[in-house]
């Protein structure tokens, strides 16, 4: 987890991309607002892999959100429920219970369709917002802790050179 957290520091002060960053941050946003361990999670997390995105802000997005996931589950429960009890959808979830593996994905369970509908709003609007936050940071923000006391009194710790060394050689 270290080496992720790492990571997404270098990438965040490196030449990666800023919709890179904002991509994996909202994909892990995403994976956060599903309930981990199930067979839909999975399938998500894997088709997360086909897109360009910061792996290190996908981890640090599920993180937060898992933080927060005690306080969020009642709003994504109320959501879930509401998307699965709308009438007119209910044949294309009976027909989509009756196909095989369907049922594995839990897509009938309130906390996965909420987190799973939640997400897929937020989506766009996390990227949108860390578009922008990222910049901001870059120009005036890291500048300034860069420059800090305390950075550069952790700098010269050698267990910090050790950890830059091995991040540099990947």
């Amino acid at each position: 987890m270290l080496k992720g957290i790492a990571k997404l520091v270098l990438a965040l002060n490196g030449n990666i991309k800023k919709s890179q960053i904002a991509s994996g941050v909202a994909w892990g946003v995403l994976l956060g607002l599903v309930p981990a361990g199930n067979f839909f999670w999975i399938v998500l997390f894997i088709v997360s892999f086909f897109f360009r995105h910061n792996h290190g802000a996908k981890i640090f997005g599920m993180a937060i959100i898992k933080c927060f996931a005690p306080v969020l589950v009642f709003q994504v429960h109320a959501l879930g429920e509401l998307i699965l009890y709308i009438e007119a959808l209910r044949p294309f979830f009976t027909s989509m219970y009756n196909m095989p593996f369907v049922p594995f994905t839990k897509f009938n369970n309130t906390v996965v369709m909420g987190g799973l509908a939640s997400g897929i709003i937020l989506w766009l609007p996390i990227f949108v917002l860390f578009m922008i936050l990222i910049p901001l940071y870059r120009n005036h923000l890291a500048p300034k802790i860069r420059e800090s006391k305390l950075v550069k009194a952790i700098a010269k710790f050698p267990l910090f050179k050790l950890v830059e060394k091995a991040l540099i050689k990947e």
